[in-house]
């Protein structure tokens, strides 16, 4: 663990500006699933790039459901068409009735945004924290939101060695002076679970020290048992609980962009609701989201083919030398440092295929990789690909 931006006020200006610009700047784009920069990069490598289709791309770099888009959530975005005339619902009343019966959570609890992302910035901009915690490695997104609030952040470093496993010492490192702690479950990129034990045991601890938890569930329900590590059971006893859901990964709509947050907080819940703009939430992605909550047996189907894939991939990269660190959702964490000059993930991107590069996550370095679980043909290249490399 370790504090970052001594002189927080100035540094963090100073970071925002810096950190503004690299997130407007192609080469560093911070996030997986870029594959308009991955086509202007081909273009700029073959002269016949140009005529290639972003379709023809292998993303194994954003995880999403290998099934893609439901057949049910595009007709629903069809039929919504012919209302665009209007301004969307502000409030959101049927995603937001049809989300408390999915979620078993009172209504008045849930608020929707325009993706995950928004809800974590519009959570920063509400809670005005001096000082927040995250984990090392995790997502981006939660810092990100924290700079650009102006707020002191300390990282928990997560040790290679426990295999980037949460560890008691999270609970020694929580202080007083902290406002807010990130916590991601299943970790991303780690792969890595929380057990609801260990979070709840933070969650009381976080109480007595009046900090703000803040707990990512958007790969929940790839789990085999979602309900055993979700924390919403805990919503009506503490107040200082909020929980990030999304429809991005386990509905494949990151084109859509809709996600939800819930918290027994009202006061919370106002913040978070002023901090954004009215009609944060199309009306496309409302009716896509209601629809979304129908799709069952594409749930089922889902979660039975990661499962079998999640088999066949990590046998594979083991039988090449491949390090698979976790894989408890929709992706496989892995380390791979036997490749070479070139590092794996530019060998790979020169056969038209994207991993997540992870070296630019703090506490990782080179050769720390995240992969999504993809539909066999797919994943059989991917394995194919890795063989002509290492041969």
């Amino acid at each position: 663990m370790f504090p970052i931006n001594e002189d927080k006020k100035i540094e963090n200006e100073d970071k925002k500006i810096m950190n503004g610009d690299k997130r407007i700047t192609p080469e560093n784009l911070i996030h997986g699933g870029d594959i308009y920069t991955a086509k202007e990069r081909l273009m700029g490598m073959d002269p016949l790039g140009a005529e290639r289709k972003i379709s023809e791309i292998l993303d194994f770099s954003a995880n999403l459901n290998p099934l893609g888009l439901p057949e049910g959530v595009k007709q629903s975005i069809v039929d919504s068409v012919d209302g665009l005339d209007a301004y969307p619902d502000p409030l959101c009343r049927k995603l937001t009735a049809g989300l408390s019966d999915y979620e078993s959570v009172p209504a008045q609890w849930i608020l929707c945004g325009n993706g995950a992302a928004d809800l974590i910035f519009r959570t920063v901009f509400s809670k005005k924290p001096k000082k927040a915690m995250v984990l090392a490695p995790t997502f981006a997104e939660y810092e990100e939101a924290l700079i650009a609030e102006c707020c002191q952040v300390v990282r928990y470093q997560l040790k290679e060695a426990n295999d980037y496993s949460i560890e008691d010492g999270l609970f020694d490192a929580l202080a007083q002076d902290l406002d807010m702690l990130f916590l991601c479950n299943p970790n991303n990129p780690t792969g890595q679970l929380i057990p609801k034990e260990f979070l709840l045991k933070i969650l009381e601890r976080c109480k007595a020290l009046g900090i703000l938890l803040f707990v990512d569930e958007c790969f929940n329900e790839f789990l085999e048992e979602p309900e055993t590590y979700s924390m919403k059971e805990y919503l009506a006893e503490f107040d200082n609980l909020i929980i990030l859901k999304a429809f991005t990964k386990i509905y494949a709509m990151a084109g859509i962009r809709l996600g939800h947050c819930m918290t027994s907080n009202k006061t919370l819940r106002n913040g978070i609701r002023g901090a954004g703009q009215p009609w944060s939430v199309s009306i496309l992605a409302q009716a896509a989201g209601i629809q979304a909550m129908k799709e069952k047996e594409y749930l089922e189907q889902a979660k039975k083919l990661i499962g079998q894939e999640r088999e066949y991939l990590i046998q594979e990269l083991q039988e090449h030398g491949i390090k698979v660190i976790a894989s408890n959702a929709n992706y496989i964490f892995l380390k791979a440092m036997d490749m070479g000059d070139t590092p794996l993930h530019e060998r790979l991107f020169e056969k038209e295929i994207l991993i997540r590069n992870c070296e630019n996550y703090h506490g990782l370095g080179l050769g720390h990789y995240r992969i999504c679980i993809k539909k066999h043909e797919e994943n059989v290249k991917l394995i194919q690909a890795l063989k002509e490399i290492k041969s």
